[in-house]
């Protein structure tokens, strides 16, 4: 019975839909510290994302989540408290992948030659797009309480600082207030256009060339204003 009780309770309590004047970020009750919750928990994601893509987020339950991931509810219930907890999770993986790409590509824009970064790194980042139909249901999920939604910018910020670094080459004597706000317009209109981008009906190579377009003459704006300085 108190099984059954603290279970209830769990799905009573939903940070997400609580204080809309003081959104609070999302985060998981506790992190696996051994190998075996480990897989529990990635099960427990991979099934998520899986469910996300089919149903949507409405019809996306956290008992759902359980069954397909082979684990019992109350299992899931000690990492995450709801199904906006899980979804945030979910976009927390998807800026942590994204994350890793920047590091792939050297960490920094190259002064000299970032036109032909910037083409070569967005059309990597929208091969994640179109081969992870998952991203989109994410993104839109965030969308869906002022608490994801506020979880989504924090998330969106921790990016933006690693961007930020990135423009420093091409913007030596911008402000570093001026390029962190660079970084985060720059971080939101391309996790915009890039969901916009697989949109049904939507042709997925034309929104990412005005992505392209888009980046390119903000950036060299940018570099024109710094360098004049």
């Amino acid at each position: 019975m108190e099984a059954i009780t603290s279970s209830r309770a769990s799905r009573r309590a939903d940070p997400a839909l609580e204080s809309p004047d003081d959104p609070q970020e999302l985060l998981p009750r506790k992190r696996p510290t051994q190998e075996r919750s480990q897989r529990k928990f990635d099960a427990l994601l991979s099934s998520a994302r899986e469910l996300l893509t089919e149903v949507g987020f409405e019809s996306f339950t956290c008992e759902e989540v359980a069954s397909r991931a082979d684990v019992p509810i109350g299992t899931l219930y000690q990492f995450f408290a709801n199904k906006y907890v899980i979804v945030c999770e979910l976009n927390r993986q998807d800026f942590a992948d994204v994350r890793d790409e920047l590091e792939q590509f050297n960490g920094e824009v190259p002064s000299l030659d970032w036109l032909r970064f910037l083409n070569n790194f967005v059309d990597h980042l929208a091969k994640l797009w179109t081969s992870d139909p998952s991203r989109r249901e994410v993104w839109l999920a965030m969308q869906s309480t002022p608490s994801t939604r506020a979880t989504g910018k924090i998330q969106e910020k921790g990016l933006a600082g690693q961007i930020a670094l990135m423009l420093a080459p091409l913007t030596p004597r911008t402000e570093r207030d001026r390029r962190i706000m660079m970084a985060e317009v720059l971080v939101h209109v391309v996790y915009s256009m890039l969901n916009f981008s697989v949109q049904d009906g939507q042709s997925h190579a034309d929104a990412v060339d005005e992505l392209k377009r888009l980046m390119v003459a903000y950036l060299l704006v940018a570099e024109k204003e710094s360098r004049s300085h």
